[in-house]
């Protein structure tokens, strides 16, 4: 008796392909393997005895399966370990909170005659060459720091001036300039500022600084003061 091969897809099979989903809840790993074996084995129960399923395809998709659900698992790992690190990261920030810290920026506040700032090197310079500017970009004074080791040097001003008097207070700039055997050295000023408090979100943990609008992050930090 010659089997007889139906055109028409079995109500079961068309069942398995188009899932209803659960409202308000989403797909999941465990839901798409189990529609995927119910798919398989809804497709070997009403397979052509003429033209079987081939077992390497079979094993093909079995492999497929695996590694969606191989690459699900990773992702749900990795979304566990970065919000492990971001709760820490917040953690450490808040230790900050009270302590003076210096970060790249070229701002310089003066305040009854006192000020903090900083200067960081990539590399050792023999001469580094520091200019304040007021707020108009004129330079007020130059000081000089000889040869200097690559790293971070805090530095103070009092608001003395090169020709004698003091510098009003306020908001002034700080350019640095190194070389070493005539060759510039890369090198860029850091601004002075204490962690009032500390910002969390999808970028991480954000330092809000004394005198700054923008906020700075861990990395940004040269040094505690």
């Amino acid at each position: 008796m010659t089997p007889t091969v139906s055109n028409a897809l079995p109500g079961d099979l068309l069942a398995a392909m188009n899932p209803k989903a659960a409202s308000g809840s989403a797909a999941t790993a465990a839901d798409a393997q189990n529609r995927f074996m119910t798919l398989l084995v809804t497709q070997m129960k009403n397979q052509d005895p003429l033209n079987p399923l081939d077992n390497a395809q079979v094993t093909s998709q079995l492999a497929q399966l695996s590694t969606v659900s191989g690459i699900d698992k990773l992702n749900e790992t990795m979304k566990s370990m970065m919000e492990s690190a971001s709760n820490a990261q917040a953690l450490q920030a808040a230790n900050m909170i009270g302590h003076a810290v210096l970060v790249p920026g070229s701002a310089l506040a003066l305040s009854s005659g006192k000020s903090v700032y900083g200067v960081e090197l990539s590399g050792p310079a023999d001469d580094v060459q520091v200019t304040l500017n007021d707020g108009a970009g004129n330079p007020v004074r130059t000081l000089s720091l000889g040869a200097q080791q690559p790293g971070t040097l805090a530095l103070a001003w009092d608001g003395s001036l090169a020709g004698g008097g003091i510098a009003p207070d306020g908001q002034y700039q700080v350019t640095v300039n190194a070389v070493r055997g005539g060759e510039s050295v890369s090198a860029r000023a850091l601004s002075f500022g204490e962690v009032l408090s500390v910002s969390t979100g999808s970028g991480g943990a954000k330092l809000n600084l004394s005198g700054s609008k923008l906020p700075a992050t861990l990395a940004d930090i040269r040094q505690i003061l």
